[in-house]
């Protein structure tokens, strides 16, 4: 019997890929260089520094570990001042519905994040009383596809990772969850998510039927 389901955060419960892709764009234009589109999908569910290697591509052998260190921050500063006037219009249309139907089945919740950011987002959208346990980033040594947000995120709940749901719209993401023993709910593509080893993929978060997993 499933007895919890571990969220990812950006993507799945609240639309903030646009904000990280705008604050991404603003930091390659500072440095001059440019981001080709397929280069956004790969940053799915991938840590501020690993994402960066994908964004400097071709050039991040001219940049020495602490100049480095710095886009990353620059572009953290970017997107918190972007995240300022979120609020709870900015969660993705059924996300409210599916945590509260986790409620109804009495289900654990926890959101298992990469980003530092997470819990101003969750506050500043409404849902931390929703929740049970939040992981973000500062939280975990390993980033995803490691499976330690996930594994942290159950052990906080306090029930096996085997018991719990998690639902990604990263491949990244997926892979992690598989790698932590959880049932995987993939977000997006079929064909990619599928590929990653997602049990089930949907739509959107609208699409979760949650007590249609819980045995």
């Amino acid at each position: 019997m499933r007895r919890a389901a571990v969220f990812d955060l950006d993507g799945v419960l609240v639309d903030t890929a646009r904000l990280h892709q705008r604050a991404w764009q603003a930091l390659a234009a500072e440095i001059g260089i440019s981001i080709a589109a397929d280069q956004f999908e790969q940053l799915k569910g991938v840590d501020r520094a690993a994402s960066l290697e994908i964004v400097l591509g071709e050039w991040a052998g001219r940049f020495d570990p602490t100049r480095k260190a710095e886009l990353a921050e620059r572009k953290n500063l970017l997107y918190r001042e972007s995240i300022v006037g979120l609020g709870a219009a900015d969660l993705l249309p059924g996300a409210d519905a599916v945590l509260a139907a986790c409620r109804e089945h009495g289900v654990r919740i926890a959101l298992a994040s990469s980003s530092r950011n997470a819990p101003q987002i969750v506050r500043a959208t409404g849902i931390a009383d929703k929740l049970d346990a939040i992981v973000d980033g500062s939280a975990i040594s390993r980033a995803k596809p490691h499976p330690e947000v996930f594994l942290r995120a159950a052990t906080l709940l306090g029930v096996r990772p085997e018991d719990c749901i998690g639902v990604e719209d990263a491949v990244a993401g997926v892979a992690a969850i598989k790698a932590a023993r959880m049932y995987a709910i993939g977000i997006g593509s079929v064909a990619a998510l599928g590929a990653a080893g997602a049990d089930a993929v949907i739509p959107s978060i609208a699409a979760l039927v949650i007590d249609a997993y819980l045995q």
